[in-house]
């Protein structure tokens, strides 16, 4: 009889520690979500480095010139982004919110995977903007977790599919064209999203 209590006492304070865990975490993702207004600034400084790829596409350089330019393009993202977060008032680096961290690793990850890019590059040079599309959509996965964004989870997988349909049917400038599209669609959506948890938090 004891030993069941004991072991009784010992599940309960398992179980209260284990939801106090889970409620922490719930707490730290919905700071991170309100206090970096779930990412929508590297969104509307990827909409800047669309438009640059898509000016660079648009010119009469030979393939391979345009790749190169292409990479270099990407390369501002971050810069951009903290100087966009400036201007929408995100705070940038969130330090004292563990999984910030975690955002960071889910984005270096993609650098990974631009080693498929790479060898795209000299092989098949007019589908390397389409395999840079996916890359870049695919990688937007886990942040719909982290954020509880259902914007992120539908974009993440529509960006790779129309992205394989398009840079396989078409010109890569088509591609730019739809990824900037997509990219002001999906911020009108975060934005959308972060009025509504603003609104819900308030409330609350």
């Amino acid at each position: 009889m004891y030993n069941c209590r004991v072991l009784c006492k010992k599940e309960y304070l398992y179980f209260t520690y284990m939801g106090g865990l889970n409620m922490n975490l719930e707490e730290l993702r919905l700071s991170c979500a309100i206090k970096q207004k779930k990412g929508l600034h590297f969104i509307l400084a990827s909409i800047i480095i669309w438009c640059v790829v898509l000016i660079i596409q648009l010119t009469s350089l030979p393939i391979l010139t345009k790749n190169l330019f292409t990479f270099c393009a990407t390369a501002p993202l971050m810069p951009l982004a903290f100087f966009i977060s400036k201007i929408i008032k995100v705070d940038f680096q969130n330090k004292e919110n563990p999984l910030t961290n975690l955002g960071v690793l889910f984005s270096a990850n993609q650098m990974l995977y631009l080693l498929i890019a790479m060898w795209i590059y000299p092989t098949i040079p007019k589908k390397m903007l389409m395999v840079i599309a996916m890359i870049f959509g695919a990688h937007l996965l886990p942040y719909g977790w982290l954020y509880k964004s259902k914007s992120y989870i539908v974009f993440a997988v529509l960006i790779p599919i129309l992205s394989l349909i398009i840079g396989l049917k078409f010109e890569p400038y088509i591609l730019a064209i739809m990824m900037v599209i997509i990219e002001v669609l999906f911020s009108i959506s975060l934005t959308v999203e972060n009025n509504k948890l603003m609104s819900d938090f308030k409330y609350e």
